[in-house]
């Protein structure tokens, strides 16, 4: 069965393109490749080729089996997978990217065993743990052991470079000073094995307020980039830039109203648990007018992340399958089978490009 009409996400690649086309533009005459990061739209192969024709590098992806789809789409540039290899999968990660992201010799032995047996030189990124406590070596010598030990003992990797990951676990703000560190470490490895490393990833979306405040370190020449790119709207609504120029609504959902009727504000009884454990509280509006559309948290992750076009209407909560509306001030009047477009933040943009219930439309 195809999927009904909607909900429907609507995706601009034209102003797709002209978000990385600026983006890309302004890193590179800073000195800064970006590679463009397609997870946030369940790495599609139209998103991926209007970065290729914008200008980046390459393409990366957390998930091999989706550089795996990407490749087999007719996606030529290098491929980097962002997620430190599983053991499991190290096979695919030669086969299918040009280019990884580590934090572990086993690992790396095990590439390297691998990229012998395809007779292939895999490109590998240690990762530096700057205070972010996710990926990364968080001891200095070890990652410049690592490093000498790719150089001189792993004939079928390359050490192409550092980068780190700061903002997606712990929060921590890129600054000059974390970032700094990380030029240093790039530093001493390019002066102990002789040759210049390619690659100084200085991190993600987050890393783009330095860069547009004129304070990136000198010798970060590379970020991996998707957000900013997607939506733009991270850098404006959390980081306070105009970014002009920049579209917001790239991504645009359309659902459906299946039920509109007058409700009290506060749910009657005792409050306990909702479906996912957690145990709201509510305010007490009095008697609102309330609408529900057809999709829910399996679809969008938090309703938070929904932004209504339509003024006046406010998103007050969600379950699996259901979010619900206070449309009582809307500037039009609301009714069962209406329409209402919402703008996304990234979570559910992340959420509805993966779901197998909502139709993906590509405006070109």
């Amino acid at each position: 069965m195809e999927n009904t009409a909607y909900p429907n996400l609507q995706i601009d690649l034209q102003k797709l393109y002209k978000n990385a086309k600026k983006l890309v533009s302004f890193a590179n005459a800073n000195g800064i490749n970006i590679t463009g990061v397609v997870k946030g739209s369940d790495s599609s192969k139209e998103v991926a080729k209007e970065f290729i024709k914008a200008g980046c590098m390459g393409i990366a992806d957390s998930r091999i089996e989706k550089l795996a789809k990407l490749k087999e789409e007719g996606i030529k540039e290098d491929m980097m997978l962002l997620r430190v290899p599983m053991l499991c999968e190290v096979e695919q990660v030669v086969r299918y990217s040009e280019i990884s992201l580590n934090s572990e010799i086993v690992v790396l032995e095990a590439l390297n065993i691998e990229a012998n047996n395809q007779n292939k030189i895999h490109k590998v990124i240690l990762m530096a743990d700057l205070g972010d406590l996710r990926e990364g070596y968080i001891d200095e010598e070890e990652l410049i052991k690592t490093a000498l030990h790719i150089e001189t003992k792993l004939d079928n990797l390359h050490m192409y470079g550092v980068g780190t990951n700061l903002g997606c676990f712990g929060a921590i703000c890129p600054d000059e000073s974390n970032l700094g560190k990380l030029v240093q470490i790039s530093e001493k490895i390019s002066a102990l094995i002789g040759r210049k490393l390619e690659i100084v990833s200085g991190g993600a979306t987050t890393s783009l307020p330095l860069l547009l405040d004129g304070k990136m370190p000198k010798g970060i020449n590379h970020l991996r980039v998707g957000e900013a790119m997607l939506l733009a709207r991270d850098l404006i609504d959390l980081w306070g830039y105009s970014m002009e120029g920049y579209h917001t609504d790239t991504f645009v959902l359309e659902a459906q109203v299946i039920e509109v009727k007058e409700k009290p504000s506060h749910p009657i009884g005792r409050i306990f648990v909702d479906a996912f454990g957690n145990t709201p509280e509510y305010e007490d509006k009095g008697i609102r007018k309330r609408a529900l559309i057809a999709l829910g948290k399996k679809d969008i992750g938090h309703h938070y992340s929904l932004i209504p076009k339509l003024k006046g209407i406010t998103v007050e909560g969600s379950s699996s399958d259901h979010v619900i509306l206070d449309v009582t001030d809307a500037v039009e009047e609301i009714h069962v089978g209406d329409i209402i477009e919402f703008e996304l933040y990234y979570q559910a943009m992340l959420y509805l490009t993966a779901s197998t219930s909502v139709k993906k439309v590509y405006l070109y």
